[in-house]
């Protein structure tokens, strides 16, 4: 027998291959995501469909993904970095400028600028969350201290008390997870809705 003629009952090696490939494609790419996914709607409806808010049967937004804000009487969120429109979930990301970049510390300027423009009675220090971009571009937090340089503003512009704008902000703080994970942050399209439902 010529020995480059492989037996006839030795089993072609591609065959076990093309088995294991098929097998595979079927758990990974239908069965886990079909588990996965029905895992999460079962147990976590609202977030595996994307934490959205809805008033009146219409979504106004997602829990997780910020939206400008620019009148006086609302709270405003994080600068948003990404493009070619602020807060696009498409194009996640920060603006890679570094920390001693000319480009950044004009923008940073500018926002500063804009805030103390809107509030100029407000002599307080600027929180850093109000004039930086997360690295994600789309936070919907701010800090407690960042709502709380905003109450003033959003008081006057509305006719509200401070007082009940602060308790206002008081229900929507979040506080760590477990007690030590992160830092208190105040969701800033909940808060505005919450504002908006206020009868001045």
């Amino acid at each position: 027998m010529n020995p480059t003629t492989p037996s006839p009952d030795v089993e072609p090696v591609w065959r076990p291959a093309l088995v294991l490939f098929v097998l595979l494609s079927l758990i990974t790419g239908l069965l886990y995501p079909f588990v996965v996914t029905g895992v999460a709607q079962a147990v976590f409806p609202h977030q595996a469909n994307g934490s959205l808010i809805e008033r009146e049967g219409q979504a106004v937004g997602s829990t997780l993904i910020g939206q400008p804000f620019a009148q006086a009487g609302h709270f405003w969120g994080r600068p948003s970095a990404t493009g070619p429109m602020a807060y696009n979930g498409s194009a996640s990301g920060g603006s890679n400028l570094g920390p001693n970049h000319p480009a950044l510390a004009e923008a940073a300027k500018a926002r500063i600028d804009a805030l103390r423009a809107a509030d100029p009675d407000n002599a307080a220090p600027v929180p850093v969350d109000l004039i930086t971009a997360s690295a994600s571009g789309l936070d919907p937090h701010i800090s407690l201290a960042g709502a709380r340089y905003q109450v003033a503003r959003v008081a006057r512009a509305r006719g509200l008390a401070p007082d009940a704008v602060n308790a206002l902000v008081d229900q929507h703080t979040e506080t760590s997870l477990f007690g030590f994970l992160g830092e208190a942050r105040v969701n800033v399209l909940a808060l505005n809705l919450a504002l908006d439902a206020l009868r001045p």
